[in-house]
């Protein structure tokens, strides 16, 4: 196993034909800043330059995966000058999500090797896209999904991964209710590949990374390719494209933006919903 490179905000490392991209910020619950993930691509750079790694997980350290993008630091002062000043205006809006969210994630979907999300713990929101982008994914027991978007007026989040992941009626329940899912019932949905205990979700990743490894890297690829093709001819990509154009239609919206003055004025997204739901 080779040493780990700490990037940031991201710890990448190489065990055999594995790669792992681990997202370093359990601190809150690994949601993602724009050093996040800007330090993920850079790590799926290294693993694309290798031509010894064969698969890489996607994963996150201390108690769970992902739990969506980090308000705090998008209107912050962690987010870079460049994309503060520009989200000011619908159209940087826009730039800045299409470049960091739609653009990066689906990088992952279409990277030429195969990836296995690695996720316990609560899986929300932005979240909810990497999974879906993902080939695979392996689920602890006590995770959870969940996409509460729709509460704080906004269309889902940028790619609209559940009806690919769930089904369409199922995704509908799934994003108006704003409902948690376990890892159980994801697994029946189809959501997920496997679902382990937690004590064995690194091990039982590895080794499913170790299998997939066996197979030449070339037909991997293809295969992999070969499938994206059909869900895109099946309008997949051209539901995405359309599903990110509506996101920043409805998050642009007066009642969105007041939300969202009202979130900076607190400093609590759940303070600003409970308050208006009489929660």
């Amino acid at each position: 196993m080779s040493e780990p490179m700490d990037l940031g905000t991201v710890i990448y490392s190489v065990d055999g034909p594995v790669a792992t991209v681990l997202m370093n910020r359990p601190e809150v619950r690994n949601a993602q800043s724009t050093a996040l993930i800007e330090d993920t691509d850079k790590a799926f750079d290294l693993a694309a330059d290798d031509d010894e790694v064969r698969v890489v997980i996607l994963a996150g350290a201390g108690d769970h995966f992902c739990a969506g993008h980090d308000l705090k630091a998008i209107v912050g002062e962690e987010e870079p000058d460049e994309w503060r000043l520009k989200r000011a205006t619908a159209e940087g809006k826009l730039e800045h999500e299409q470049v960091m969210y739609f653009d990066k994630c689906m990088r992952i979907r279409d990277f030429p090797k195969p990836t296995i999300a690695r996720v316990q713990g609560a899986c929300a929101a932005a979240g909810m896209m990497l999974v879906g982008v993902v080939d695979l994914v392996v689920a602890a027991d006590d995770a959870f999904f969940t996409n509460p978007v729709l509460k704080m007026s906004g269309a889902g989040v940028e790619l609209l991964v559940e009806p690919y992941l769930m089904g369409f009626r199922a995704a509908k329940e799934f994003l108006l209710t704003g409902r948690r899912i376990g890892a159980d019932e994801a697994l029946a949905l189809g959501m997920v590949n496997r679902v382990v205990d937690r004590a064995e979700l690194e091990a039982a990743t590895a080794g499913l990374a170790a299998e997939i490894a066996k197979v030449p890297p070339i037909t991997a690829q293809m295969v992999k390719r070969s499938i994206n093709e059909a869900e895109d001819l099946g309008g997949k990509l051209a539901a995405f494209r359309q599903h990110f154009m509506i996101h920043q239609f409805t998050s642009n919206t007066k009642t969105a933006l007041d939300l969202a003055a009202q979130r900076e004025a607190t400093g609590s997204v759940k303070q600003v919903i409970a308050e208006r739901d009489g929660g």
